[in-house]
């Protein structure tokens, strides 16, 4: 009879015991998903200004600007080669020997040699760079165009080098 009544009052405790635990965990995972709502929202704020920001960044591309695509294609070019051969030619020209950029119209001012470090193309006829020597930078405007037996040439519209404040 004993041990029916210990068997018993085990049970009970247990059961409370376990009550109060699962009430607990409950009580924690309701703070907890209170939070993630409440972050939520602030995130989805973020997330919309970064997605605004992709596409304002994606507005002056030749990869979204359809009727550019259809141009070079219907040239009988791949665009998806075509764009990083037309970067590649630019980068090589940063190895260019000698003190002076053949395309950057400004001599580096700190004993270094004025190199192009970003390259935007825009379209079938346009591209957009930066230069920099490490202190001083800029930038500048360029057209490309691609003769039938394939050489690139470049030619600066303008630029800008611009003044340490």
């Amino acid at each position: 009879m004993y041990l029916f009544i210990f068997a018993l009052l085990l049970v009970v405790f247990q059961y409370v015991n376990s009550k109060r635990i699962l009430d607990s965990y409950e009580g924690i995972i309701d703070k907890k998903v209170a939070h993630h709502e409440r972050d939520a929202g602030k995130f989805a704020d973020t997330i919309s200004n970064l997605r605004d920001q992709v596409m304002d960044l994606s507005e002056f591309s030749v990869m979204n600007t359809e009727s550019a695509l259809s141009y070079l294609e219907a040239e009988g070019y791949r665009v998806n080669e075509l764009i990083p051969f037309i970067k590649d030619q630019l980068y090589e020209l940063n190895l260019v020997k000698g003190d002076q950029h053949p395309l950057i119209p400004y001599a580096a001012l700190n004993g270094g040699k004025m190199m192009i470090d970003q390259v935007r193309v825009l379209n079938h006829k346009w591209i957009i760079a930066n230069f920099t020597d490490g202190k001083y930078w800029g930038e500048m405007f360029l057209t490309y165009n691609l003769s039938e037996d394939e050489q690139l040439t470049f030619k600066v519209v303008e630029s800008f080098l611009y003044p340490i404040n």
